[in-house]
């Protein structure tokens, strides 16, 4: 079974393939829409996640933006300290 950690949660996905990648799919383009008073552009992150327990190119890509903006945080936080 697939699962998505955030933090220290962790959500178990759906058994089903199909059933994650429709999900993913479903939440990215519903986040396309987020201008929408009952839609939000943040579907949109969350449907990629979904989509990269499956789809490798999403997953390298997911993995590349997250060391990034880890980098991007620790440099941030290290510049702010030290005077």
């Amino acid at each position: 079974m697939a699962k998505v950690r955030f933090g220290s949660k962790v959500i178990d996905l759906p058994g089903s393939r199909i059933a994650r990648i429709a999900i993913g799919i479903v939440l990215v383009l519903f986040g396309l829409l987020g201008f929408l008073p009952v839609l939000g552009f943040w579907m949109v992150p969350l449907g990629l996640i979904i989509l990269s327990a499956d789809v490798p190119v999403i997953r390298r890509i997911n993995r590349r933006v997250s060391v990034a903006v880890s980098r991007w945080w620790t440099g941030r936080k290290s510049r702010r300290v030290s005077p």
